[in-house]
């Protein structure tokens, strides 16, 4: 159970900032990541993106995003 939640702030806290850098709200910020494969990545992801700065998930976050259509830069 704990493992879940530490997952579930994790994730929480990378779309909160994707949001903050890419000056999204935290809505439209999930929509996007959701979309283009963003969201799928922080879950198939986590045992390596969480050890990793936030700021270099954001950055692997946009990265994956574009791969799949994303053009947020």
């Amino acid at each position: 159970m704990r493992g879940t939640q530490n997952r579930i702030q994790y994730y929480t806290l990378c779309i909160g900032e994707f949001a903050l850098q890419k000056n999204l709200s935290i809505k439209d910020a999930f929509l996007y990541l959701r979309n283009f494969k963003g969201i799928a990545f922080l879950i198939d992801c986590y045992d390596a993106e969480h050890t990793l700065s936030l700021n270099d998930a954001v950055n692997d976050l946009a990265l994956v995003c574009r791969r799949h259509g994303g053009s947020i830069e």
